[in-house]
């Protein structure tokens, strides 16, 4: 029990923290961007305790699906997030760099992009921790396990799966910037495509999205949903071993779209003729 206990909050714990990893590494050009990731962590911890408090009343919500709700709406909340900052980031991309080698600049074009990544680190922390403090909630009442015991396997779980996060982004952090970006954004696409595969899946299991239900492939021989690998996987790219023909064309559409965004975001400006750039000096 102690020994499942653990794996399953490290599980939980370690989806969190690589999403948590890949942003940190992602922003970390930008000057108090850990001021902006420790506040979505908070919002999303304190939030998590909140909506698993509020469980039972929740799922009482029409006619029962109250929960589903409540998944779908944090699900599309994130996807929505993971979107904008991946469209607004290669459009500030430069300037953040430039910016960030003059101590104490102001950093205002990249705010909203920030405030994104805040919003869905604040969302995968709420989404995780909702279901680590339920199921301890859960073994707490039912079984007859010391509580010291248990606390001390929660705590040996979360300290393993934030481990992974910080190793995950010491990592990234000797990679050039200019590679480090392109990476990480691939990463966050990745990640958003993965949200828009669980969202399909669970639109289905509420039975709100019943086309495409057939299973596309099966690997839960070779990488089950539920073993490190298929965990590590599905942090860090979404995987999912039996994924249906909707979760793996939301996935891939979530992905193509929003890189077509992105990089429409930052295609380059038209270049100037030489009269136009002579009609855009200042008058002498």
């Amino acid at each position: 029990m102690l020994f499942g206990t653990g794996l399953i909050v490290f599980r939980e714990t370690l989806e969190a923290a690589l999403f948590i990893g890949i942003v940190a590494a992602a922003t970390r050009h930008l000057a108090g961007r850990t001021r902006w990731l420790m506040l979505g962590v908070i919002a999303g911890v304190t939030g998590s305790v909140a909506l698993a408090a509020s469980m039972d009343a929740i799922t009482a919500w029409a006619d029962g699906l109250g929960q589903d709700l409540v998944t779908v709406a944090l699900l599309g909340m994130a996807l929505v997030l993971l979107t904008l900052h991946a469209i607004q980031a290669p459009a500030h991309a430069q300037q953040a760099r430039q910016e960030a080698k003059r101590i104490g600049s102001s950093l205002d074009a990249d705010t909203a992009s920030l405030l994104a990544l805040t919003g869905a680190v604040a969302l995968a922390v709420l989404r995780e921790g909702a279901e680590t403090v339920l199921f301890v909630g859960g073994t707490l009442s039912g079984s007859g396990v010391a509580h010291g015991q248990l606390l001390l396997s929660v705590t040996f779980g979360l300290a393993l799966g934030a481990m992974a996060g910080a190793l995950l982004y010491r990592g990234l952090g000797g990679i050039s910037p200019k590679r480090l970006f392109t990476i990480t954004s691939g990463l966050i696409l990745l990640i958003a495509g993965g949200l828009a595969s669980q969202l399909a899946r669970t639109l289905n299991q509420a039975n709100w999205l019943t086309v495409l239900g057939d299973k596309a492939w099966d690997l839960s021989a070779w990488v089950p949903n539920d073993s490190a690998l298929g965990t590590l996987l599905h942090g860090l790219i979404g995987y999912e071993a039996n994924p249906s023909e909707m979760q793996l064309l939301s996935y891939l559409a979530a992905v193509f779209l929003i890189a077509l965004a992105a990089y429409r975001a930052r295609a380059p400006l038209p270049k100037l003729t030489a009269q136009e750039r002579c009609d855009s000096l200042p008058a002498q």
